[in-house]
């Protein structure tokens, strides 16, 4: 079974080209989905991170607002709830990886926003990044309900910057060509995996 790592920064087209993938056949692994799972009521990650940061439960549920409030800008704060919430979200994806192996899906997708700043490109076979150009990013995450431009500076200030990714990828995939060109290049780089071409190139 080939792992098929897809990341990239914010506004450069992850959740389409994730859903594209969806669509071509692939088992897809959304780390965010995941993180709101453990989140949301009953979640795995309530009573953790409810006692670490006390104030953020409301009716069995963490408020993400709160949350970020009290983390977002803040690395010591930040780095507590990732000490909570990292080790579920990855025992979320060796599960889903293990029913895949069940099910002999022969690609799958892990989809995680920051697989490079987090090592997590060691446990794929391969790493496809999308990108846009930069006034195509600003818009898409411009229009995203309560974001600010300040908001937008301090999470780029968070991401490994766009063109050290590409430079680390295997292949890169510019969304900012249309929706048709996205599912061409996605759909080329799936046959090449399922080939076993890409495997023993490695």
């Amino acid at each position: 079974m080939h792992i098929l790592g897809l990341t990239g920064s914010i506004g450069m087209g992850k959740s389409t080209a994730a859903a594209m993938l969806r669509a071509l056949g692939l088992p897809v692994h959304d780390a965010d989905a995941a993180v709101h799972r453990l989140l949301a009521k009953g979640g795995k990650a309530v009573a953790a991170v409810g006692a670490a940061f006390p104030g953020v439960v409301a009716d069995g549920a963490v408020d993400r607002k709160a949350l970020g409030a009290l983390v977002f800008g803040k690395p010591a704060q930040l780095k507590r709830l990732e000490a909570i919430l990292h080790p579920l979200v990855r025992r979320a994806e060796r599960d889903f990886l293990a029913q895949c192996r069940q099910e002999r899906h022969d690609v799958v997708v892990l989809d995680i926003p920051l697989l490079f700043e987090t090592g997590g490109e060691k446990r794929c076979d391969g790493v496809v990044v999308v990108t846009a150009p930069q006034f195509l990013q600003t818009q898409r995450v411009m229009k995203r309900p309560g974001m600010t431009r300040e908001r937008f500076r301090q999470i780029l200030q968070s991401q490994m910057p766009d063109a050290e990714k590409r430079r680390r990828a295997d292949w890169v995939v510019d969304t900012g060509l249309g929706r048709r060109p996205t599912l061409a290049a996605l759909g080329r780089i799936v046959r090449e995996l399922k080939s076993d071409r890409f495997a023993r190139s490695r």
